[in-house]
């Protein structure tokens, strides 16, 4: 989700005095909370965080005894995870909603790691007062808050916590590489012996990519190339998974009953010229050009699976695929921004589009020639 035009051209007084409040404020709009993505985000961080101080309570509490001033019983300890875990999850996962969707394109490394640095002292904090907070209502306490902070043994808590931290950070950008919800289920091994799926394929391609690499030379281009598929994360909100960024080409999936409710495989790719659209005046500003997808859509069953010995990474094959690009190859030939085959547009029931038969037309690589049709927004 991209910010204002202007937020670009102030990155780099991001840290300024005239600029930080009114930016900060900027960060914490969340539009849309109850997207899936940001669910999933906190469905995550607060599992994790749970199942880490039950982990904790588990090991300080069976066959060891409290060096300090604290006491805390097996049952209790387990409680207070309980308690915990949820409050710590959710407030590390709005931190992390925030640092994807605000900051994290817009910072320099540098400056990423002294926010995150922050982040962690801060985290650190709201840990002391939510514990302090659950122990003063589980037992009750008359060490004051500062006390209870430095008791023996806090100081290794504190290393676990950050520990912990650290970790689910790196899980959750993990999860981010091989697409989102698939860490999972590579760890239940779902991809181990390949399947077969019914899936909606589109192909994105950026249109005079060679001019533009000429003119702006590899370094602009590839930053070009950044802020578009940075754009494109606009996809997740429609249920489509990021397959793979391939050069200048762009490559989205869903199963083929999420792509075709609401209509979210034509509606993510108008979404996302929508938003180039609105960003137009930043483009021109920093590569002087508006960049212009086209885009070849196809449906059918292909295999899923995990391929790989020191470098894996989760694999669709089939003629599906191969069908999607060859669609999408057709664009310029028949002057056309969008193309999808017959089959597909047979499933969609929607009055929102216009659908313009082609006809049928030969493929690279096909025995049979294929019947497409141009889409076009009826809005």
């Amino acid at each position: 989700m991209p910010l204002p035009v202007d937020l670009f051209e102030k990155e780099n007084d991001l840290f300024e005095k005239d600029n930080f409040g009114s930016m900060a404020k900027k960060f914490m709009v969340l539009k849309n909370p109850f997207s899936k993505r940001r669910w999933r985000i906190l469905r995550f961080f607060i599992i994790g965080w749970t199942l880490s101080f039950l982990f904790l309570a588990i090991v300080r509490g069976v066959g060891t005894e409290e060096q300090g001033q604290l006491q805390f019983s097996f049952g209790f300890s387990i409680k207070v995870a309980l308690t915990l875990g949820p409050i710590m999850g959710l407030v590390s996962g709005l931190a992390q909603i925030i640092i994807e969707e605000r900051i994290y394109k817009y910072l320099p490394i540098q400056r990423l790691l002294f926010i995150r640095f922050i982040y962690a002292s801060l985290f650190i904090m709201v840990l002391i007062v939510a514990a302090y907070g659950v122990y003063q209502l589980y037992i009750g306490t008359d060490m004051g808050i500062w006390d209870f902070a430095r008791d023996d043994g806090s100081a290794a808590i504190y290393f676990y916590v950050i520990f912990v931290d650290f970790f689910l950070s790196v899980l959750r950008q993990v999860n981010l590489m091989l697409g989102e919800g698939n860490l999972m289920k590579l760890l239940r091994g779902k991809f181990y012996t390949p399947r077969e799926e019914a899936r909606i394929f589109m192909f994105l391609d950026l249109q005079s990519s060679t001019n533009l690499a000429e003119r702006l030379g590899h370094i602009q281009y590839s930053q070009l190339i950044q802020d578009c598929f940075n754009d494109l994360g606009i996809a997740v909100e429609s249920g489509a998974e990021i397959y793979q960024y391939v050069g200048d080409e762009a490559v989205l999936t869903w199963p083929l009953q999420e792509g075709l409710q609401n209509q979210n495989c034509l509606r993510t790719f108008y979404g996302f010229k929508e938003l180039l659209k609105k960003n137009g005046a930043y483009y021109r500003t920093k590569y002087e050009c508006e960049p212009f997808f086209k885009a070849g859509i196809h449906a059918g069953v292909v295999t899923v699976t995990e391929v790989g010995k020191y470098k894996k990474e989760i694999a669709y094959h089939g003629d599906t695929i191969n069908t999607a690009a060859r669609i999408q190859g057709q664009c310029n030939f028949f002057n056309e921004e969008l193309l999808m085959s017959e089959y597909l547009k047979n499933q969609l029931n929607t009055k929102a589009f216009i659908f313009k038969p082609i006809g049928s037309v030969p493929l690279k690589g096909k025995k049979e020639d294929v019947p497409i049709c141009s889409v076009s927004s009826n809005s």
